[in-house]
C-alpha cells in the first residue's frame, strides 16, 4: 500500500517544481509548464491547454487561493481524484526523493512487517505502532474531505489495524491466506478515490471466513463497532465507521466494509461518501444491481449538495457505468462515462471506459476516437491500447491493429486479452503460426484458459501440425467437456482420413469449387433454393446471437399493453412513441431477463448493429418503439401466425393508427421495407416496393397486411424457411460429415442425388462443393433429419416388400398385402390428385380397400387401364400386372395368377429401385 507520506511528498515536490515565484499557489503560466512537462510526447495546442487549466480551476475551485492559483491541496486533489498518475509524473520530471528520508520511511515499514502478532492487548501493542501511524496510515484518512476528523476515531483504526495483522499472520502461517495475480487481466478502470488501489487490483487476497482465527476477528470487530457507536456525537460516529470501512476495504475485506459503510449510511443518509463506497464495496462483492442502486443514491445526494460533492461527480459517474456494464447494460454505461469525460476531460479512465464500452455495442468509429483520447493523455495505457487495437480490427484496420495490440503487450508483457485478441487476429488473416505463438503465450499466463487452447490447437491445424493440434486438444478436454471441442476432435479425425485418402497431401482440407446459383438445381418441393437458405441463415444467426428466438412474442404484446410510452414528435412534426436507446435497453433487458450479463451484452451489441443501427439513420439516439416492436416480432418465439399478428398489433399500437383494426397503408409499406433492410440487405433498399406517395391515407386490414407480408419477392416470404431452421438446425445425422468442411453436419442436410455426396448448411448456401466432383449441373435433395434420410432410402425396399406381400396375398393372407401397401402410403405421406384421372373400382372384394392409395391411367389401349400409387410413380407394366391379380378372372384361374406372379417378380428384379425416386411414368 502507497503510503501518505512518499505520496504526499512526490506531489510536493513536483508543485515546488513548478511555484517559480514560491507564493504557495500555481498560476495558469505555472500550471500551463507543469502540463506540458509531465506530458513530453504530447504536442499540446493552446486551445487544448486553456481547456484544461480552464477546467481544472473551474473544478478545484475551493482550492483556488486568488491570484496565487492552485494551492499544495488542490494539487494533491487532482491526483487523489485520478487526474493524473503521481509516480509516472514525479518519474517524467526526473525528480527523487530524499533518500534519507526514504530509507527511514522503509526501515520503519520492515520493522512494522517482520514484528510478529503477540497476544498481549491491543492497548499494549498500540504504543509500538503510534511514532509510525502516518508512515502505515493511507492518503485517505489525512485527506480534507474523506479523512478523519475525530482523535477517538484515530485510536479506533490502530485498534483495528492490528487486529487484521494479527489475523493476516495466523492465517499465513495456517496457509490460509490466498491471493492471486491480477496484473495479466484488464482492470476495471477504477479511479483511485473509488475502487482499490493499484496495488490491491495487482494483487487480490481471499480471506478464509470459516475458521476460529476469523470468528475471533469478527467478534473484536464488534467490539470496535461498538465504541464507534458509543461516540459523542452523531458525527463522530459516522466517522469512526467510516474509518473502520475505509481500513477494511484496504485490506480487501469487503463484506466486513459493506456493513460499516451502511452503518455510516444510516446515521447521515444524505452524505455521498458512505453511499459510494458501500456501492464499491457491493460491486467487489459481484452483486452488481444492489451497486448500481447505491450510486444512483450517491448521485442524488451529490446533485443535490450543490458545489460540494461537484469534484466527486465523474467518479460517481463512472463507478455507475461500470455497476450497469456488469448488468450487461452497455449502453445505459456509455451515457454516464459520456458525463464524467464531460464534467472531467482528462479524466483518461473515463475515455477508456467510454471506447471499451462503445466497442462492446458495436459503435466502432466512435470507440476509436474515445480511445485515442485516452492514449492521448496516457500513452503507457495498456488496456486502452488493447481495446483500440480490437475496435480496428473490427473496422478491417488490420495492420495498424497488429501494431496496436503490440504496444499493448509491450507496456505489459503479460497482458491476456492483448494475447488472445492478437492471436484471433492474426488467426482471421491465415497467419497461423504466430496466432499459435499468441495462444501458447496466453497458456502461460493462464494455464486454464480452454478457449484458448481451443483455438491454438485450430491455429496448429491450419499451419498443418495436426499432431500437435491433436495434443492441444486433448488438453483443452482435460479443462472442459464443452461440445464445441467434441466437434472439433470429430473434424480433425476427417480431415486425417482425408489426408490418407489423398496419399498423405500436405493439408488435410479439402479443395472445392464455387458453383454460380444457376447451376443448383433441387429435388422435390422441400429442399430450400440456395440463395433463400444464405438469407435465412443470416437471419438465423441473429437470432442465436440476441437470443430473440427464446424471448416469446406474448411478452412483447405484453410490454405494450403494460407500459405506456409518451408521444413525442420528430423533427418532422409526425407524433411517435419514440425513446432513447438506453431506455430501449432497459425494455430489452426485461424481455430477455433469463440471461446472463455477458450474453445480454452481446445481445444489445447484435441488436444494436443490425435493427437499430437502420430505425436510427439520424444518430438522434432516438427509436420509435412501435416499429422496432414490429420488426423484432418475425424472430421471436411462437407459432409464425402469431408473430404476424403481434407486428400488426405494434403498428396499430402506434399514434399514427387509433382505430385498433387497421393501419394506414404508407406504415405497412414502410414497415415491410425496414423489414427488407433489416433482415435481407442483400437486397438493397432501391429494390424494395416502392411507397407511392406519402399522402396516401388508405388503411390496411389484417388480412390484407398478411398478404403484404408473406409475398415472397416484396415481403418477408422468407419466414417459413426460417422457421424450418429454428426447428431443426441443432438436428444431427449421426456419422455425416460435410464433403467439403469436413465437420459434421448439424441442420439440414443436402445430398447431390447423382454424385451422392452430401453438403451442410453453409457449404449449400454458400454454393461450395468438392473439386472431385465437376458437373454440368448439381441437383439436391434436402434432408431435416437423419430419419427422413433413412426413409428415403429404405422406400424402395419397403415397396418390394409389400408387392412381395401382395402377391402372396392373393392366395393366402389378403388383409397382410392390404396392410403392405397402406403402411407404404401412408409411410411416404405425399399423396397428390393427378389429373386427368379417375380412382378405379375393380369390383367387389379386399381391394376396394386400397383404391384411395391409387390412381387410374389410361394406356393407348382403352381396355387396358392401370394403377400407379398416388405417392409414387410405377412402371406401367408393374401397375398393369398388380391390377391383373385383382381381378375376379385372376383369382379364378389359378395358372393366370402364377404366370402373373412371376412376370412381377421378372418386373421387380429388372426394375431399378435405387433410382425409384426419379422414375417417370410411361405407356408400352
Amino acid at each position: 500500500m502507497a503510503t501518505r507520506g512518499t505520496r504526499s511528498e512526490k506531489v510536493r515536490r513536483i508543485f515546488q517544481q513548478f511555484d517559480a515565484n514560491s507564493d504557495g499557489g500555481l498560476n495558469r503560466e505555472e500550471m500551463a509548464s507543469l502540463v506540458v512537462a509531465v506530458n513530453p510526447r504530447v504536442k499540446f495546442s493552446d486551445e487544448q491547454i486553456n481547456a484544461i487549466l480552464d477546467e481544472v480551476f473551474r473544478t478545484y475551485g475551493d482550492f483556488i487561493d486568488g491570484d496565487k492559483g492552485l494551492t499544495y491541496e488542490g494539487l494533491l486533489r487532482t491526483y487523489d481524484d485520478g487526474a493524473g498518475d503521481v509516480d509516472r509524473d514525479f518519474d517524467a520530471l526526473g525528480l527523487e526523493l530524499n533518500l534519507e528520508e526514504a530509507a527511514a520511511a522503509a526501515k520503519g515499514s520492515s520493522a512494522a512487517a517482520a514484528s510478529e502478532a503477540s497476544s498481549s492487548s491491543i492497548v499494549d501493542e498500540r504504543m509500538a505502532v503510534e511514532t509510525q501511524k502516518k508512515q502505515r496510515t493511507a492518503a485517505w484518512a489525512v485527506s480534507p474531505n474523506h479523512g478523519i476528523v475525530f482523535d477517538d476515531t484515530w485510536k479506533i483504526v490502530d485498534d483495528l489495524e492490528i487486529l487484521i495483522k494479527r489475523l493476516r499472520t495466523k492465517q499465513a502461517k495456517d496457509g490460509k491466506l490466498k491471493g492471486e495475480n491480477f496484473d495479466a487481466y484488464s482492470d476495471a478502470g477504477w479511479s483511485r478515490e473509488l475502487g482499490p488501489s493499484a496495488e490491491i487490483s495487482e494483487k487480490r487476497v481471499f480471506w478464509e471466513e470459516s475458521g476460529h482465527d476469523y470468528a475471533v476477528f469478527l467478534k473484536e470487530l464488534g467490539v470496535l463497532r461498538g465504541r464507534a457507536d458509543a461516540a459523542r456525537s452523531r458525527e463522530e460516529a459516522f466517522d469512526g465507521h467510516m474509518a473502520i470501512g475505509r481500513v477494511l476495504y484496504e485490506h480487501q475485506l469487503f463484506k466486513e466494509a459493506l456493513v460499516s459503510f451502511k452503518r455510516a449510511c444510516e446515521l447521515q443518509p444524505v452524505d455521498v461518501r458512505p453511499h459510494f463506497r458501500a456501492g464499491n464495496c457491493l460491486y467487489v462483492l459481484g452483486r452488481y444491481r444492489e451497486a448500481k442502486e447505491e450510486y444512483l443514491l450517491a448521485l442524488e445526494a451529490a446533485e443535490a449538495g450543490g458545489n460540494q460533492w461537484a469534484y466527486l461527480l465523474p467518479q460517481i459517474y463512472v463507478n455507475l457505468g461500470i455497476a450497469l456494464e456488469g448488468e450487461g447494460m452497455v449502453l445505459s454505461a456509455c451515457e454516464y462515462y459520456r458525463e464524467a469525460a464531460i464534467l472531467c476531460p482528462t479524466h483518461f479512465r473515463a475515455l477508456k471506459l467510454l471506447g471499451s464500452a462503445l466497442f462492446g455495442v458495436g459503435e466502432y468509429r466512435a470507440a476509436v476516437k474515445a480511445l485515442e483520447e485516452a492514449i492521448f493523455m496516457k500513452p503507457d495505457y495498456a488496456d486502452a491500447h488493447c481495446d483500440l487495437a480490437s475496435a480496428l480490427h473490427a473496422m478491417n484496420d488490420d495492420e495498424r491493429a497488429i501494431e496496436v495490440f503490440q504496444k499493448a503487450i509491450d507496456l505489459k508483457p503479460g497482458h491476456v486479452d492483448a494475447l488472445y485478441n492478437l492471436g484471433g487476429l492474426y488467426m482471421d488473416l491465415g497467419r497461423f503460426q504466430r496466432a499459435s505463438e499468441m495462444y501458447t503465450r496466453v497458456l502461460a499466463v493462464w494455464p486454464n484458459h480452454w478457449r484458448a487452447q481451443l483455438n491454438k490447437a485450430v491455429s496448429l491445424l491450419g499451419a498443418g501440425e495436426n499432431e500437435e493440434a491433436k495434443k492441444s486438444l486433448k488438453e483443452a478436454l482435460k479443462m472442459t467437456n464443452r461440445v464445441e471441442l467434441h466437434d472439433a476432435i470429430a473434424h480433425l479425425k476427417q480431415l486425417q482420413k482425408k489426408k490418407t485418402k489423398t496419399n498423405g497431401g500436405s493439408s488435410g482440407e479439402s479443395t472445392y469449387l464455387e458453383v454460380e446459383p444457376s447451376k443448383f438445381k433441387v429435388v422435390g418441393d422441400k429442399t430450400t433454393v440456395r440463395q433463400e437458405l444464405a438469407t435465412a441463415l443470416q437471419i438465423r444467426a441473429l437470432q442465436r446471437v440476441s437470443r430473440l428466438n427464446r424471448c416469446s412474442v406474448e411478452l412483447l404484446k405484453k410490454e405494450m399493453s403494460e407500459h405506456d410510452v409518451p408521444v413525442s414528435y420528430s423533427g418532422s412534426g409526425v407524433p411517435e412513441k419514440s425513446i432513447r436507446k438506453p431506455n430501449l435497453e432497459e425494455i430489452l433487458h426485461r424481455l430477455l431477463n433469463f440471461l446472463k450479463p455477458e450474453t445480454f451484452q452481446g445481445a444489445v451489441k447484435a441488436i444494436n448493429e443490425r435493427i437499430l443501427s437502420v430505425l436510427d439513420e439520424s444518430g438522434s439516439g432516438r427509436v420509435d418503439l412501435g416499429m422496432f416492436f414490429a420488426i423484432l416480432a418475425p424472430i421471436c418465439g411462437g407459432p409464425p401466425e402469431r408473430r404476424k399478428r403481434v407486428a400488426f398489433d405494434a403498428l396499430v399500437w402506434r399514434p399514427m393508427n387509433e382505430d385498433g383494426a387497421s393501419v394506414r397503408k404508407v406504415d405497412a409499406t414502410t414497415y415491410i421495407k425496414l423489414l427488407r433492410a433489416i433482415y435481407v440487405p442483400s437486397q438493397g433498399v432501391s429494390e424494395l416496393m416502392e411507397v407511392h406517395g406519402e399522402s396516401d391515407t388508405s388503411m390496411v386490414s389484417f388480412s390484407e397486411f398478411l398478404v403484404m407480408f408473406d409475398d415472397p419477392d416484396w415481403g418477408f416470404g422468407i419466414m417459413p424457411t426460417l422457421v424450418k431452421l429454428e426447428a431443426g438446425d441443432r438436428n444431427r445425422h449421426g456419422n455425416s460429415v460435410c464433403a467439403v468442411c469436413r465437420y459434421p453436419i448439424i441442420g439440414s442436410r443436402f445430398k447431390e442425388i447423382k454424385s451422392h455426396f452430401s453438403l451442410c448448411n453453409q457449404c449449400y448456401s454458400q454454393g461450395k462443393v468438392p473439386s472431385t466432383f465437376k458437373q454440368e449441373e448439381y441437383r439436391f435433395k434436402e434432408y431435416a433429419s437423419e430419419s427422413e434420410a433413412m426413409k428415403d432410402k429404405l422406400l424402395p425396399m419397403v415397396l418390394k416388400t409389400g408387392l412381395d406381400r401382395l402377391v402372396t396375398g392373393l392366395t393366402g393372407n389378403r388383409k397382410s398385402a392390404v396392410w403392405s401397401i397402406r403402411r407404404y402410403c401412408h409411410f411416404e405421406n405425399r399423396m397428390k390428385t393427378v389429373e386427368p384421372a379417375s380412382w378405379t373400382e375393380p369390383g367387389p372384394g379386399w381391394f376396394n380397400e386400397m383404391s384411395p392409395f391409387y390412381v387410374s391411367f389410361k394406356t393407348k389401349k382403352q381396355s387396358d387401364p392401370f394403377l400407379v400409387p398416388a405417392a409414387q410413380s410405377l412402371s406401367p407394366f408393374l401397375s398393369f400386372t398388380i391390377q391383373n391379380l385383382a381381378l375376379p378372372s385372376t383369382k379364378r384361374n389359378p395358372s393366370h395368377v402364377a404366370s402373373t406372379t412371376t412376370a412381377i417378380r421378372c418386373a421387380l428384379r429388372s426394375f431399378p429401385l435405387s433410382a425409384f425416386g426419379v422414375l417417370q411414368v410411361f405407356d408400352l
